[in-house]
């Protein structure tokens, strides 16, 4: 069962077009596909898709397929009769029966192996499909859903997964936007997070975020998108101790402190072994030059994009952060990035 605070959130443009498409798509008895970014709520998609369907109030079976080895993702989907391999005693009905007349969401589906996919495409053409180890066949009627965060065109091309079962998943495709493409969201979504777990910790009112706060938030790129947002909120909450006064200290990265310990990237070489000879590594701080003839305001400018780039990169998109690395006005940063097209 989804929890409250996990509930499907927003009011920007591209997530009501994403509502709406869910909304139409829902009544419709045929495989779908989510993809998305990590962390963009693909499975609350997937959610929704069921309970607007007329499978409502049949069982919602899920399982990520990426958890699971190829031997097991291909019994806990589809049943094991006994003696089927080593351990397996009595018979065991997978997620397919469970979900008999109801929905089976696919999280990671891309990472399926191509045994897997032949037989879930059996399942979907079919309805039909036999369990591990066993002969007789079984007969199901679910609507899969399916969700990834890789390109599944490409991946076909590439031999990595069926073109014919992309076919019959793809009846309609459920592009989630990244929380970075849904602005208007953020401090909505902040908010109710906030609350959640202003609650959770018995605070008697929750007093809301400081201007610094969610111009801090606002200005964040979000790679995680909102279960990053969900995180950083409850720790900046947790932190704050007494809820008296607005949330005013967020912090992006947990394990940033004084005293972490350094990355290891050297490994030992054995004793016996001598390092092999390299090359001296060009000096991180000269462009390579062009050759020849060039025009030097466009190379300057390329330049001076990149150097946004790394300076965006190296503080994880704030761009405050990023303004203060490069000795300039958060003013004078917006502005570069406007100039070279980065906002």
């Amino acid at each position: 069962m989804i929890k409250k605070q996990d509930q499907i959130i927003g009011d920007s443009p591209a997530f009501l077009d994403m509502m709406d498409q869910i909304s139409r798509a829902a009544p419709l008895d045929r495989p779908m596909l989510v993809i998305g970014e990590r962390g963009t709520g693909k499975e609350l998609i997937a959610w929704r898709l069921h309970y607007l369907s007329n499978r409502w109030n049949k069982a919602f079976q899920k399982m990520n397929c990426a958890a699971l080895a190829e031997t097991l993702l291909e019994s806990e989907l589809f049943g094991y009769e006994p003696g089927a391999f080593t351990g397996a005693r009595n018979r065991r009905a997978g997620r397919f029966e469970a979900a008999d007349e109801g929905s089976l969401f696919l999280d990671e589906i891309g990472t399926m192996s191509m045994a897997a996919q032949e037989k879930l495409l059996r399942v979907i053409e079919y309805g039909e499909f036999e369990r591990v180890g066993g002969t007789d066949t079984i007969t199901v009627d679910v609507r899969v859903i399916g969700a990834t965060n890789i390109d599944l065109p490409a991946a076909a091309d590439a031999g990595e997964f069926r073109h014919d079962l992309l076919d019959r998943l793809a009846f309609d495709v459920i592009t989630v936007p990244p929380l970075r493409e849904r602005r208007e969201d953020i401090m909505l979504l902040a908010e109710h997070f906030g609350m959640a777990m202003a609650r959770e910790l018995e605070w008697l009112v929750f007093p809301g975020f400081s201007k610094q706060a969610t111009e801090t938030m606002m200005d964040h790129h979000w790679p995680g998108n909102i279960r990053e947002l969900k995180n950083v909120v409850e720790r900046a909450i947790y932190r704050a101790w007494d809820g008296e006064q607005p949330v005013c200290d967020i912090t992006f990265d947990p394990f940033e402190s004084p005293f972490r310990p350094p990355a290891k990237t050297n490994r030992r070489l054995p004793a016996t072994a001598a390092p092999a000879p390299t090359a001296s590594p060009p000096d991180p701080a000269t462009p390579c030059l062009p050759d020849g003839p060039f025009d030097l305001r466009e190379e300057a400018a390329s330049f001076e994009r990149k150097l946004y780039e790394h300076a965006l990169a190296e503080n994880r998109f704030n761009q405050r952060a990023a303004a203060k690395h490069v000795g300039l006005t958060y003013d004078q940063f917006r502005h570069g990035l406007k100039k070279h097209d980065l906002l």
